[in-house]
């Protein structure tokens, strides 16, 4: 049974590789988006392009309120 399975459902790995890599690939975006090291690089590269100008008072709070929260699972 195991030979004619194998078989029949060839025709699904390609399916089943394409949903492997976007299983992989989501798994890595949420872990960027939830390690704290990344986020707290982000918080730095923030605070450099406010201190040198680039971004508004509102722009830099209302980003930095989320990347606060991201970190703190507000």
């Amino acid at each position: 049974m195991g030979l004619i399975s194998g078989v029949l459902t060839l025709p699904l790995a390609p399916v089943r590789g394409v949903v492997w890599v976007a299983d992989q690939l989501a798994q890595a975006a949420d872990r960027e988006l939830h390690d704290p090291s990344v986020i707290r690089a982000r918080l730095a590269a923030l605070n450099e392009e406010y201190e040198a100008g680039h971004l508004s008072t509102e722009a830099f709070e209302g980003e930095e309120q989320q990347l606060l929260d991201l970190l703190y699972g507000c």
